[in-house]
């Protein structure tokens, strides 16, 4: 199966997916959306009440502002591929629980698997914490580490900076140096996890 075929196939079991509760009050789930040779994918957490309706990723207020970043290094949407930790919105766009992440977990895993990215770009902490258990985005957003011989780069959320103003600078620049990580994507050292560190500040993170 090729990769299009593939992603082609877990969008329609996305679409039906009953492995958790989110299912009862979706209205269409958000499998992700992009070229199947995507050098950049990008991840995100989960679906608001825009992507809900339409079944489409980042297209509300904090997908226009991920717009703005993408062309502030030259890249449009069409040539990156957008994903969520969960494919179905949570109720009252509340953080994902613990059984949500894990039912979808095989589907990111199939969609990274068939893309075969050059490049993940975490958006929030729950799609750091799949590759960093143990980080805190505060402390490691805009660094890039290899793991498992990819290229993983975090960021805030851009729904973080839309919230919490004094983040707006901080995304903004993570996202400059995006292009240069990605050049140097071949040259980084293998990361190791380091021991968990103390929980986040709430203030600092809101929810995202």
């Amino acid at each position: 199966m090729n990769p299009a075929e593939e992603l082609e196939k877990v969008a329609q079991e996305v679409a039906i997916c009953t492995k958790c509760d989110l299912h009862y009050s979706r209205k269409n789930a958000v499998p992700g959306e992009g070229p199947a040779d995507a050098e950049i994918m990008f991840i995100g957490e989960g679906p608001g009440f825009h992507e809900n309706e339409q079944g489409r990723p980042f297209i509300g207020a904090a997908g226009k502002y991920l717009d703005e970043l993408l062309a502030s290094i030259n890249l449009k949407r069409s040539q990156v591929f957008i994903a969520n930790v969960v494919k179905c919105r949570p109720p009252s766009n509340r953080d994902p629980q613990a059984d949500e992440l894990a039912a979808c977990n095989t589907y990111l895993e199939r969609q990274i698997q068939a893309i075969n990215p050059k490049v993940i770009v975490t958006l929030g902490r729950f799609s750091m914490a799949r590759f960093l258990p143990n980080a805190k985005i505060s402390s490691v957003h805009g660094q890039s580490m290899n793991i498992k011989g990819r290229l993983v780069v975090n960021m805030y959320h851009p729904a973080a900076a839309l919230h919490q103003p004094s983040l707006k600078p901080i995304v903004e620049a993570d996202f400059a140096q995006l292009p240069d990580l990605i050049a140097k994507a071949g040259q980084m050292p293998e990361y190791r996890d380091q021991p968990p560190e103390d929980k986040e500040d709430p203030k600092q993170l809101s929810m995202f």
